[in-house]
């Protein structure tokens, strides 16, 4: 039986099928767990007994996140508090606008939410100014962009290959259509190229310049891309999605102060839900583009009614609870287990004959420039998943190969870190990847041949980690 197993039947309430009756019951019964506690668990027995193969693979979900070695960036464990608020009844609410600014009805509740939310986010991230309602941190820089920007006007990102996201400007993206993207990229060693930005940015004039990355292990320097924003007349954003723990734990510098608008997702590295927040510190009063409305009425308007309707009352509250355990001293605690171990991570690879892009990272990722090992990205991806291990294909800078098949490989210390890894077990994964990538046989860019005995060698090894460190949903901090 699994822990969220045991927490069901543990909390189980016979008979509770609605919200009245979990009052009364609870009410006759005087168990004192709340209603919230006691719907969620006559769901949990309800969703067992109604729909028992939906349920099997809810449960298949629990062994594969407890079996399996998640390496990967771009995800945290959210603490089951987080995943049974995003599970409430708030889930019922349906409303626009924002508390005490309803266009509908039965907010009392999640007024109070959002409020907190709002509070919560301000003060782990030292903001003066929070908007929790973005569905992601795409959707935040969607309505940031649509905000400040006019169709066909210029703005500023990192080039998708050298670690920039979609979003960015990326042909693909609406961003990329919608607006004239310009794209800086990296230097000789790797290092974002400051004197790139500088020079496209007084040439085309952007109007916004975005500084963050989805693939990109260094230190962002927030001080010298306002410079140039100030110097050209851009509004400056800082997407920290991937880094906004280290932010949050001061082992980053924090953009929330120096860019105008900084976004964030919740769940790559908050250990929160799906979702997304815009912050601002003390540009909060500066104006937008019209000379007059203050940025952060452009943020409010920016997520309702421009670019998103209805919020997720759920989620918000996830997020709430989410921001509730950043603020914890123990956060701090993972988040210094999490740069130390994707740095031994990094050395031990390097060690190993790996070429590690830029040298090391300065944050949770490590990234693999793998065209030459005789590998693709994709194929790597692959057999290190026959294995049990997670890491996802990424393509690097001056890629010959299409992006599903892409030349490197992204590692990520979020995830491992949580389960309560540290420096000596960074060096058991380095072995196991090293192990596995280098008993790979290309056949061609995506098929390959893995040895069986090195494959079920490295799934026994994965496993023994992985019973050494379970994944434990009644920790104070996952």
């Amino acid at each position: 039986m699994s822990h969220f197993d045991e927490y069901a039947v543990g909390n189980e309430i016979q008979g509770v099928s609605d919200i009245g009756s979990v009052k009364t019951d609870l009410s006759q019964q005087g168990s004192g767990i709340g209603a919230h506690a006691a719907f969620l668990a006559e769901g949990n027995r309800l969703l067992r007994c109604q729909d028992p193969v939906l349920a099997e693979l809810l449960d298949q979900e629990i062994a594969d996140q407890c079996d399996r070695l998640a390496m990967v960036a771009h995800a945290s464990l959210a603490h089951a508090s987080v995943l049974s608020a995003a599970g409430s009844a708030l889930g019922n609410v349906t409303v626009e606008g924002y508390a005490k600014s309803r266009y509908h009805p039965g907010s009392r509740a999640f007024d109070g939410v959002e409020e907190l939310a709002v509070e919560r986010a301000k003060t782990v991230f030292k903001a003066s100014y929070a908007n929790v309602q973005p569905h992601s941190c795409s959707s935040a820089n969607l309505s940031v962009l649509f905000s400040l920007l006019s169709p066909g006007d210029t703005f500023l990102g990192l080039d998708l290959d050298a670690g920039g996201h979609l979003t960015h400007g990326a042909p693909a993206s609406v961003t990329g259509r919608h607006f004239q993207a310009l794209s800086y990229g990296l230097d000789a060693q790797g290092f974002i190229d400051y004197d790139q930005v500088a020079k496209l940015a007084r040439k085309h004039r952007p109007k916004v310049i975005i500084a963050g990355a989805s693939a990109y292990p260094r230190t962002i320097d927030y001080s010298r891309f306002r410079s140039v924003a100030d110097e050209v007349g851009a509004y400056l954003l800082a997407d920290i999605s991937h880094i906004a723990g280290l932010v949050a734990a001061g082992l980053h510098p924090s953009p929330i102060d120096v860019a105008h608008i900084t976004t964030t997702s919740t769940y790559k590295q908050l250990g929160g839900p799906r979702g997304g927040l815009i912050l601002m510190g003390r540009e909060r009063d500066t104006v937008g583009p019209d000379g007059r409305t203050k940025l952060t009425a452009l943020m409010q308007k920016g997520v309702f009614p421009r670019s998103q309707g209805t919020p997720n009352p759920a989620a918000i509250a996830a997020k709430a609870r989410a921001l509730a355990l950043v603020a914890r001293p123990e956060f701090k605690k993972l988040a210094v287990l999490i740069v130390d171990n994707a740095r031994s991570l990094a050395a031990n690879l390097i060690t190993m004959g790996h070429n590690v892009l830029t040298g090391g990272t300065d944050n949770h990722m490590v990234l693999l420039d793998l065209s030459g090992q005789n590998l693709t990205g994709v194929v790597a991806e692959q057999s290190l998943e026959s294995c049990r291990i997670l890491a996802n294909r990424n393509r690097i800078p001056g890629d010959t190969k299409p992006p599903l098949v892409a030349s490197g490989l992204r590692f990520g210390s979020n995830i491992v870190s949580q389960r309560g890894m540290g420096t000596p077990e960074m060096k058991v994964c380095a072995d196991l990847v090293t192990s596995i990538l280098s008993n790979v046989t290309l056949l061609d860019d995506t098929k390959y041949v893995l040895n069986p005995a090195v494959r079920s060698a490295a799934r026994d090894a994965v496993e023994d980690l992985c019973s050494q460190y379970p994944v434990d949903v009644y920790r104070t901090l996952l």
